[in-house]
């Protein structure tokens, strides 16, 4: 994928040689396509595919990880004597490693120690990628610099507005627990309990991110931006998103591995709400929305059940965040 008069001109910057986009599914295709302009070459892999990782990322300056949380830290085992120190990783996917509740970065801190890293996460819906439609997003790294490195190669002048930021947890979080609460809307959505209702569930499951968010002593501040308010309004409120296709089927009776099997793709807000209610014991905090997305999930009660199990929680004080 070659070209010549670079589009990142338009931002000052010189442009990058090569990027490996790591993960060719739905998002990870819609980032190579998106970005092919970008660079002088766009190399892809995927575990599906016969080639080989070590060509891929070979002279890379930027590694797309866009994998599966259940598969990240495979991969990186597999980039660990492949990688150079000038490098930059950057993960796109959002989750929550199990059994190890630890976030992606954490994971590739783990196997990665003192690598080049960034995290991209916004309301980044892949359709609406792919037919053109602009969006932003946040690139964050504990290194400005990195982070700055990013935003330049990736940014699509007139489609994908890159922000840079330094908290690395914040952006995470709010990509991650974003997907739970989507589930609950797409629920919500398909029982038909009306726009209050999905009100509700964008504030009170907000409400549950920043808990959890100030518990791992986070500013909440970094969840009002792209990465936490953005990506929970986008994918809370339109059919394009998985998660929230899976809350829909959820509330048709539908067992989970049937929509997983139907939906064909990775929807991340099923296993990161296990995760969240782990989390939250560990932490000691309530996230009843989160909860309930978890018991609609694993086990056999009936949405109307749930909805009134929510609904008949003790009353309570409304939090208020500075």
């Amino acid at each position: 994928m070659q070209n010549p008069e670079n589009k990142l001109s338009t931002l000052n910057s010189q442009p990058s040689t090569k990027l490996a986009v790591l993960g060719m599914g739905c998002w990870g295709s819609t980032l190579a396509e998106l970005l092919k302009d970008n660079f002088n070459e766009v190399a892809v892999w995927d575990k599906a595919y016969d080639t080989e990782l070590s060509a891929v990322v070979e002279g890379a300056d930027i590694i797309l990880l866009v994998v599966s949380t259940t598969g990240t830290r495979d991969v990186c085992t597999q980039l660990k004597p492949l990688l150079k120190p000038n490098q930059i990783l950057v993960n796109a996917s959002k989750g929550i490693e199990l059994p190890s509740l630890l976030r992606m970065s954490g994971v590739v801190k783990e196997v990665l120690p003192g690598q080049k890293f960034a995290v991209l996460s916004g309301p980044t819906l892949a359709q609406e990628i792919r037919e053109g439609k602009p969006t932003a997003a946040s690139v964050a790294s504990e290194d400005i610099e990195t982070a700055e490195f990013v935003q330049k190669a990736c940014s699509v002048p007139g489609r994908f507005r890159l922000y840079t930021n330094t908290d690395v947890i914040g952006v995470e979080l709010g990509g991650s627990l974003k997907n739970v609460i989507a589930i609950a809307s797409g629920f919500a959505h398909t029982m038909g309990l009306g726009d209050n209702c999905s009100a509700t569930i964008l504030t009170r499951g907000m409400a549950e991110i920043v808990r959890v968010s100030i518990q791992l002593g986070e500013n909440p501040s970094t969840l009002y931006g792209l990465s936490g308010m953005g990506d929970l309004i986008a994918t809370c409120s339109s059919p394009l998103s998985r998660n929230y296709s899976v809350g829909a089927l959820l509330a048709k009776g539908k067992k989970i591995d049937d929509i997983l099997a139907e939906l064909g793709s990775v929807a991340e807000g099923v296993k990161t709400s296990k995760a969240i209610c782990e989390l939250a014991k560990k932490l000691d905090i309530e996230v009843p929305l989160s909860n309930a997305i978890y018991e609609a999930v694993y086990t056999d009660i009936t949405p109307r059940a749930l909805l009134e199990k929510l609904m008949n929680r003790k009353l309570k004080e409304e939090e208020k965040y500075v």
